[in-house]
């Protein structure tokens, strides 16, 4: 990678997550001359503080929530790049408390927004979700207003120079809040598992993958683009199965795992979709992503429409999924 953020400030909202931590140990590695880490955890940052203690003179954390724009403000004075990483992402908990998601998500977007024209940051790059594409939920509805404000942001900038643009991801492996922690758990305590519906597919991501994302389009972005991962199709009950077999192999247990499946959860879809049908006829196909192109910019119809629905693509196979898990230590 091109080292932009050698001797460069950097902040991580929302930096206590599974992506941020991961997203610092990174960038660390890029020599920067400081990585500040905005959340409301106190908690998370201080095991983050332990985990990175070899690295305390290049970080600061700090605590804050993104719906005040004047602790955003000042988090953000003298900063070149801020990953933007904060949302209420758990779909029931949105469902149950939608306005709590719209002041998170939406406006807490708008505020990272203003305090980064405010303090003339270089680039921000706002991290979305498959959720956000025809939306049946609050959270990928608010993402998705989240995502054009941050489309619509380089337009409004006037003579500034900041740099807007948007990732969206599938589910990462192993992140806070998603099914192979909650997995391994039932797997150890109840010898049973949950799931909505083995046959679900779901777009998924390693860690790993998810980071290289996110630094590949942050040097890409130039202003208003969506930048997608092209990311394989997971089978829920594959997943399940296999996390059956590792955690016992791991533990060395000899359960058998019952797989019980409760149904659609309020807000939540069968199948989900990277782009709307309009995108994948504008969207430019890289080796490893789609750059769907900003909102506002003139656009030029693609030659061929992208292939990107999960209907559409096999689901990839339990030896593969096995050798993501292992390599990136999830269980």
């Amino acid at each position: 990678m091109n080292s932009i953020y050698k001797d460069k400030k950097i902040l991580v909202v929302g930096g206590t997550g599974t992506i941020g931590c991961h997203l610092v140990k990174r960038l660390l590695k890029e020599e920067p001359q400081v990585i500040r880490i905005f959340s409301r955890d106190e908690h998370k940052q201080y095991e983050m503080a332990i985990e990175f203690s070899d690295h305390a003179d290049q970080l600061r954390f700090l605590i804050g929530d993104v719906r005040d724009q004047q602790r955003l403000g000042r988090a953000m004075e003298d900063i070149d790049y801020v990953f933007h990483l904060a949302a209420m992402k758990h779909v029931p908990s949105c469902e149950y408390n939608p306005f709590e998601a719209v002041q998170t998500n939406v406006i807490g977007t708008q505020n990272v927004i203003q305090a980064a024209i405010e303090n003339n940051v270089k680039k921000v790059l706002f991290t979305s979700t498959d959720k956000a594409i025809s939306p049946t939920n609050t959270y990928g509805a608010t993402k998705l207003t989240a995502e054009r404000l941050i489309s619509a942001a380089e337009y409004q900038k006037g003579s500034k120079a900041t740099i807007f643009s948007s990732v969206r991801f599938g589910n990462v492996m192993g992140s806070r809040g998603s099914v192979i922690p909650l997995f391994k758990k039932q797997i150890i305590e109840n010898a049973k598992i949950t799931v909505t519906d083995p046959d679900m597919l779901r777009y998924m991501m390693t860690p790993s993958q998810a980071i290289a994302l996110i630094l590949e389009a942050n040097i890409l972005a130039q202003g208003g683009e969506v930048f997608v991962l092209k990311m394989p199709v997971i089978r829920v009950g594959d997943l399940a199965e296999i996390l059956i077999e590792l955690v016992n192999e791991k533990y060395r247990l000899q359960k058998k795992v019952d797989v019980h499946s409760m149904g659609l959860r309020p807000g939540e879809k069968r199948y989900e979709e990277l782009m709307t049908d309009d995108e994948r006829l504008l969207a430019e196909e890289r080796a490893n992503m789609y750059i769907i192109p900003a909102m506002f910019k003139k656009k030029q119809q693609a030659a061929e429409a992208v292939q990107v629905s999960p209907i559409e693509m096999n689901p990839i196979s339990k030896d593969l999924i096995k050798e993501w898990v292992k390599s990136e230590k999830l269980v």
